[in-house]
């Protein structure tokens, strides 16, 4: 089954490529039968750009046939979640109204990616408008279960190894829980790092570009391609962007981690709890300096803060849609945006300052530990399509704009991923990156979901027979 190029991660499949042990056809042409096979059960995919993917491919091999490589992602296929825009290849945001919608031009997210040589495969599922009503995607590891959201076609794809990686978003948890439900690894940049430039937005304040990968190794190369200042967006940082490969292979000595807990860490249903102090046991005993801590003071006011900020910014975009068309919004996102309306602008206002409190103490915190360690959400995958889980151990992140990495830690007694989030240092991804691959070596996690390896044995038997 291991053998199908397929199931490489991104990092392999690059190293493969360049050495002319691998065409970018030959990946392509494995992740499309991988999408052939479990589509029909999973449903990640709004567009599939087959024609387009090939011509890409086609075009990749012959340069890396000469030798010639366009960057770092040259011939991987990439799969984006459908709140980006991509020229040509229509855009719909989960939203009826916008389903036959073409953009004429390329988010930054798409154009840098091209930039870098990866091969656009599609558009992957999301919430409306990366809200609240969830998708028809299904989880690979439990299929009666949701894969998360709002990215939740971003996680499904995979999970499910139809693609190396694959593009989401944060607002609140909207990256890290799909990679924590999908047992795979997720990544939110610094807030700025990435531009938002022809990203359909949700909540200005807190929205961030987001990666889904299989291995931390992959991250570095995708953030490397993404990462930079953008005059298009005025929320971008003019901040130098660093040699992550390089910066993620240094070797860490004795990390220092701070363990969120108290009032916080309660939130966690038991077996979660149980998890994540384990997880810091196991990496005191790799030789972690693990450390207890509490939430700082501002946090317990920022779960209201981040609702009202997440109400009020998305409303306001949405204002005329919202006054014009409000029968094409599914009822969920027009219950949401429409309380939006109503917050009086003084506690929006209050909602920023508290935000702006929790990133400078947040900052504190990160001045003498390497990374703050929580679990990357409350429960497993809900069973059920009608919600796509909890944002709770997630939302905090993104409004202090943090960088995050998402692994996979262990399975619960269902057999579904638990995960735990290490958080660090703004504009520090590099030694966030060798932090976490550290981590990644301590856990060993190399579980794949059941349906992969039953789907293999059913191939195994046709081809026999």
């Amino acid at each position: 089954m291991e053998t199908e190029p397929c199931f490489m991660t991104l990092s392999e499949a690059a190293q493969h490529i360049r050495s002319a042990g691998l065409s970018p056809l030959e990946l392509l042409q494995s992740c499309l039968k991988q999408i052939d096979l479990l589509e029909p059960k999973i449903a990640a995919w709004v567009t599939l750009d087959r024609e387009g993917a090939v011509r890409q491919a086609k075009s990749l091999g012959d340069h890396a046939s000469r030798g010639s490589f366009r960057g770092v992602l040259h011939g991987i296929p990439i799969g984006i979640k459908d709140i980006f825009y991509t020229a040509g290849l229509r855009t719909t945001a989960g939203h009826s109204a916008m389903a036959k919608f073409v953009p004429p031009y390329d988010s930054a997210v798409a154009e840098r990616l091209k930039q870098a040589g990866a091969i656009i495969l599609g558009k992957t599922t999301t919430t409306e408008f990366a809200l609240m009503a969830p998708t028809p995607t299904h989880n690979p590891w439990n299929l009666t279960h949701t894969p998360g959201g709002s990215s939740s076609g971003s996680g499904a794809a995979v999970a499910a190894r139809m693609c190396p990686a694959a593009i989401g978003s944060q607002t609140g948890g909207s990256t890290i829980r799909p990679a924590a439900y999908c047992g795979i690894v997720g990544f939110k940049p610094t807030y700025g790092r990435i531009s938002a430039f022809g990203m359909i937005p949700l909540a200005y304040s807190t929205d961030h570009p987001g990666i889904l990968a299989r291995e931390v190794s992959d991250i570095p190369l995708m953030l490397q391609a993404l990462a930079g200042y953008d005059p298009r967006d005025h929320t971008s940082a003019l901040m130098p962007v660093a040699d992550y490969e390089k910066a993620s292979n240094a070797v860490i000595d004795q990390p220092s981690i701070a363990l969120m807990t108290g009032d916080f860490l309660d939130k966690a249903a038991e077996e979660i709890r149980m998890n994540v102090i384990a997880t810091a046991e196991r990496l005191a005993r790799g030789g972690a300096r693990v450390e207890q801590i509490y939430p700082p003071p501002s946090f317990a006011e920022l779960g209201k803060a981040f609702w009202t900020i997440l109400t009020t910014e998305p409303a306001a975009y949405h204002r005329e849609a919202l006054q014009n068309r409000p029968d094409s919004f599914r009822p969920k996102t027009l219950e949401f945006l429409r309380k939006g309306l109503e917050t009086p602008a003084i506690k929006y206002l209050d909602a920023l300052e508290v935000q702006r409190r929790f990133r400078r103490e947040t900052t504190a915190i990160l001045h003498s530990c390497d990374a703050i360690l929580v679990p990357s959400t409350n429960f497993t995958a809900p069973a059920g399509l009608e919600s796509t889980g909890d944002p709770v151990f997630n939302n905090p992140w993104s409004m202090s704009g943090n960088p995050v990495v998402g692994l996979p830690s262990g399975l619960s007694g269902q057999g579904l991923p638990m995960a735990v989030q290490l958080v660090g240092a703004a504009f520090d991804e590099g030694r966030l990156f060798a932090l976490a691959r550290w981590c990644e070596q301590q856990f060993g996690f190399k579980e794949i979901p059941p349906l992969l390896r039953a789907e293999a044995q059913k191939s195994t038997i046709r081809n026999r027979s």
